[in-house]
């Protein structure tokens, strides 16, 4: 298997306690959280526009984590990282952030993650488009921030589905990017359960309607890069209207906020081989384990690695990325990597199992 290039080698997650600076309301049901992060660590929180952060409580060692995208630019030296909050139903942790946090607290935060998002730096400006629905927003403000700030030939539309009015998040930070770059930064609102005096109608962006709206807003086949984030069935939606628009995959850059709709695919049982084991390199260090039946890799390694990288558990942040060294493995679900990463030899350890006896990760590269 080829050894991924250089661009893909990440540095090593780790948890440090940051000061919570200030708890924004954005809607009824959700919050801005914004984090201080002092000098000693501003290189370990340096971040790409798109990338999300785990948040735990402390001294949650091991226990309930949950993640959130950066909102706040691109910077080399992030004084402070601001994450979008929206309270979930029996969602414990997002219903504390939303009730309870206030500045002045603390939370472990984890070091950036995720591949979503701006990989390199964009060149010789260009058109870039979005489709967000709902918390979807949260990433692609980033996106859009560091790109219309970094690059000024650059052009970036903005389509984004909500619920009602009062559930939009962000409308200030969106209504100022309109306002500082008014010839470069379309907006297109569109509401699913409330009707508007202006603009699209109301209604869900199925596959058809995104068929049709999306060649009437920008040049599709010239924008240099689609981001879809939000609900999988929005996703889903947009990426089969943008390709049978004849937009190549490459282009196309998606982040699943929910799957839990009823629109992904079952996940398929999986049955690994009766004695199974798996060697996961982490921090400069080795260590080989027997696989127990029905167990993923991430599980096998947490058993003897507390300090292994992970989030959502649920094959979406990307957290528990590594890179497959030798063997085979099946992955249950994939909302996280995209079609180059798998190609290169990259898997999500909270997906997968063994098929062959022998399976060897390195979560460093």
């Amino acid at each position: 298997m080829t050894a991924p290039a250089p661009e893909a080698t990440r540095r090593r997650a780790a948890f440090h306690a940051l000061r919570v600076a200030r708890v924004t309301p954005l809607t009824e049901d959700s919050v801005a959280v914004t984090f201080t992060v002092p000098p000693a660590l501003r290189e370990a929180y340096r971040f790409r526009a798109g990338q999300h952060l785990a948040v735990r409580r402390p001294g949650g060692n091991g226990g309930a984590r949950r993640t959130y995208s950066i909102c706040t630019p691109q910077t080399a030296d992030p004084a402070e990282l601001t994450v979008g909050v929206r309270e979930v139903t029996g969602g414990e942790f997002s219903a504390y952030v939303n009730r309870e946090l206030k500045a002045g607290d603390t939370l472990e935060v984890m070091t950036p993650a995720g591949r979503f998002g701006l990989r390199e730096e964009p060149r010789g400006g260009g058109y870039w488009a979005a489709v967000v629905g709902g918390s979807g927003i949260t990433p692609v403000l980033s996106i859009a921030a560091t790109l219309l700030a970094g690059d000024e030939s650059a052009r970036f539309c903005l389509i984004r589905s909500d619920r009602t009015a009062l559930s939009t998040m962000f409308l200030e930070e969106v209504a100022d990017l309109k306002d500082r770059w008014p010839d470069r930064f379309h907006l297109v609102q569109t509401l699913s359960r409330e009707q508007t005096e202006a603009g699209l109608e109301s209604g869900r962006l199925d596959e058809e309607r995104l068929a049709a709206l999306l060649p009437a807003l920008v040049p599709v086949a010239d924008v240099a890069g689609w981001f879809l984030c939000g609900p999988y069935g929005l996703v889903q939606c947009a990426e089969r209207a943008l390709r049978t628009a004849g937009v190549r995959r490459g282009r196309i850059h998606e982040e699943i906020f929910h799957v839990d709709d009823g629109t992904a695919p079952p996940v398929p049982a999986a049955t690994a081989p009766d004695r199974a084991a798996v060697t996961a390199r982490l921090g400069g260090r080795s260590g080989s384990w027997a696989v127990r039946q029905g167990e993923t890799l991430l599980e096998t390694v947490l058993r003897n690695r507390a300090d292994a990288p992970y989030a959502c558990k649920g094959g979406v942040c990307g957290t528990c990325r590594a890179f497959l060294v030798e063997g085979e493995v099946r992955m249950d679900r994939n909302f996280a990597l995209e079609p180059d990463e798998l190609e290169a030899g990259y898997v999500l350890a909270c997906q997968s199992h063994p098929v062959t006896e022998r399976v060897e990760l390195d979560f460093d590269r």
